[in-house]
């Protein structure tokens, strides 16, 4: 019974030790967590409800095979307007705005869309992707671009090292 009693007193001494531990533990994670050191808030932090400005994001992807279908297009365009060549180059830029929208860079692709609907007014899976990127936008609380002001796509490098 005595080999009990003497085992009991070191556990205590270890818990004592422990809890002073846990304290100064509990102690510091509160100051690290305080605002009392921390700068107030930006002046320039939007109010709730106020769009931001845009900005270009998504994934870069190699654009250099439909950049040359519209770059075809525009000079078919050039040599010989018509109907058919503006509808050509309409698709030529809904596949670009496409590929882009799939990899999540809204903003150029908006602008392929518009281009899009600029030669084939009548392109109405063009006119569902803007509407559809504007809304994308508004619930992220973002300004759209407006019209011109679409970037081109990011840069994509081949080694897969991206900007």
């Amino acid at each position: 019974m005595s080999g009990c009693t003497k085992a009991a007193a070191p556990t205590q001494t270890n818990s004592n030790r422990i809890a002073s531990e846990n304290t100064n533990e509990r102690s510091q994670t509160m100051i690290a967590h305080s605002t009392e050191n921390q700068p107030p808030p930006s002046v320039n932090t939007p109010s709730p409800g106020t769009k931001t400005k845009w900005s270009q994001s998504g994934d870069p992807i190699d654009t250099t095979e439909l950049n040359v279908a519209v770059s075809n297009s525009e000079r078919l365009l050039k040599a010989a307007p018509s109907a058919a060549a503006k509808k050509t180059l309409a698709d030529a830029y809904f596949k670009r705005g496409f590929a882009l929208t799939e990899a999540r860079q809204y903003a150029s692709a908006l602008g392929d869309y518009r281009k899009a609907i600029k030669f084939d007014p009548a392109n109405a899976e063009a006119k569902q992707w803007i509407d559809q990127i504007l809304q994308i936008y508004d619930s992220m609380n973002k300004e759209a671009p407006k019209e011109g002001e679409e970037p081109p796509p990011l840069p994509y490098k081949k080694d897969g090292n991206q900007k």
